[in-house]
């Protein structure tokens, strides 16, 4: 059994949430786009080059969601816990690995 402390939700606020589902669904257009090509069986050179900007905008994506968590975390009235800073830094660091 252990004794972990439930992590406290940190939803995005309205406005930055609708700015993330409207990049995701760009996303969403672009990878579409990427299927059509391979399926069309267009040069990889041109594939390549269109998976290369959805990671980077995937990332982008991702770097708004760890600003808005770091926002939260960091700018409530006290002061963050050891815990909510290692969270952070875990966060910010697998998005480094992944990405």
């Amino acid at each position: 059994m252990t004794d972990a402390v439930p992590k406290a939700v940190q939803p995005l606020s309205p406005q930055r949430r609708d700015e993330v589902l409207l990049r995701l669904r760009r996303i969403e257009g672009q990878v579409r786009g990427v299927q059509r090509m391979v399926d069309e069986g267009r040069d990889c050179r041109e594939i390549v080059t269109q998976v290369t900007a959805i990671k980077a905008a995937l990332s982008s994506v991702n770097s708004q969601v760890l600003q808005c968590y770091a926002h939260n975390c960091l700018g409530e009235t006290e002061p963050p816990t050891d815990q909510r800073i290692a969270e952070l830094i875990d966060l910010f660091q697998k998005q480094q690995t992944v990405l």
